[in-house]
């Protein structure tokens, strides 16, 4: 066990109908003018106007922006921050997925810190106070409500940038299951193995600490669960809930221990590929798990406990490989595909991806030493159909 460990957290505000909270949360922050951040599918879906009358009832003005894309890209950081300056706002609302919340993030950044996203990519290069920070997270599966983390596409490098602080950890997070219903099948399955992706991996972090396992292996138990039922029925409330309850603590997980190989891949790929971040990490989970599990055999046995397997009478290592096992049977039973299909993807750009993999920060605690060649042999492991080679 670790001697000293860090924990940190924002204030959760967690049940069905907690988007109420939103106006007096706001309020407590301090909060005059809100900067709401978010997309067009959410905005569709009428959860802003939610949010809104809450700010409205709570005496509060508001400036709406919601346009982030998938993926956000630095040149949507510099139009928000130029937004929130322009429009006199003295904090910010997101509402949204996890990319609503990044770039909410590195608006907050900029505002207070200026300069260029670009110039806080790593771990703490942030150094004066964000504006108060609120969000409500419309999937289960980023756990950006929660985190440290901001993950931003540099679009002239084609790579994610992954910015790391304690200041990007949000005042106040509002989690309410019921937004998760308006959310389809594909999107529901992607997120909710994003999820898994970060409990696992930040259970094996050489980061990990109890406080973090607690919560990756709660994460796991439920994804196992309640993802299923919660893909196949959008007013399933009790698995709405639970996976929301998932995200969550698979967030506190990872804000804390880190991650690992299949994010620091998985952020090439989606930077290049414009690839969905939870189906890229579903799909490259199994082979990073096969390869790391000399690692951590013992963790994998837990984590296939974790999962509902039985694993009375097994070896540790025939346990182990459980794990991965349920893994791939679970993204099957979501039609998730086992290969990533990429056409025109050459030696040279698999090398190019397996070298800015390793100058991720995720891989820094990825439970086995990682080789630029290593992480080639991956790549090629999850993009081997369609590839075509110059």
């Amino acid at each position: 066990m670790r001697m000293i460990s860090k924990f940190v957290a924002p204030e959760i505000i967690f049940g069905l109908g907690a988007l109420s909270q939103v106006g007096e949360s706001a309020l407590r922050l301090g909060a005059t003018k809100l900067f709401v951040i978010s997309d067009p599918g959410v905005v569709a879906n009428r959860w802003v106007d939610r949010a809104i009358d809450r700010l409205k009832e709570a005496g509060l003005s508001f400036e709406v922006w919601f346009e982030v894309t998938s993926n956000p890209k630095d040149y949507e950081v510099i139009e928000g921050v130029k937004r929130y300056q322009d429009t006199g706002c003295d904090a910010i609302l997101a509402v949204g997925g996890g990319s609503p919340i990044d770039v909410a993030k590195a608006v907050a950044i900029l505002a207070t810190n200026g300069g260029v996203i670009q110039d806080y990519e790593g771990v703490n290069k942030i150094t004066r106070p964000l504006p108060p920070l609120l969000v409500v997270p419309t999937t289960a599966g980023s756990g950006s409500e929660v985190t440290q983390f901001a993950i931003i596409v540099d679009t002239r490098r084609k790579v994610k940038m992954t910015i790391i602080s304690k200041s990007l950890v949000p005042d106040i997070a509002i989690i309410d299951p019921v937004v998760l219903q308006t959310k389809d099948a594909r999107l529901t399955a992607a997120t909710g193995l994003d999820a898994l992706s970060h409990a696992i991996e930040s259970f094996v972090s050489l980061a990990a600490t109890p406080l973090t396992d607690v919560n990756a292996l709660n994460a796991i138990r439920l994804v196992a669960r309640y993802l299923r039922p919660s893909v196949a029925c959008r007013s399933n409330l009790e698995a709405k809930s639970a996976m929301a309850m998932a995200a969550l603590q698979a967030g506190l997980a990872f804000s804390n221990a880190i991650l690992g190989a299949t994010h620091a891949m998985a952020h090439q790929l989606d930077a290049q590929l414009d690839l969905h971040h939870g189906e890229t990490n579903a799909i490259l989970l199994p082979y990073v798990m096969e390869f790391n599990m000399i690692a951590c055999v013992e963790k994998f046995a837990r984590i296939a406990e974790a999962m509902g397997e039985n694993i009375a009478g097994l070896s540790t290592w025939e346990a182990a490989e459980r794990a991965i096992q349920a893994v791939r049977r679970l993204a099957r039973d979501l039609d998730i595909p086992d290969k990533i299909t990429v056409e025109n993807l050459s030696e040279e750009r698999i090398n190019n991806l397996a070298q800015n993999a390793l100058k991720d920060a995720c891989i820094i605690t990825n439970p086995r030493d990682v080789t630029e060649r290593d992480l080639h042999n991956l790549f090629a492991l999850a993009l081997k159909r369609g590839i075509q080679v110059d």
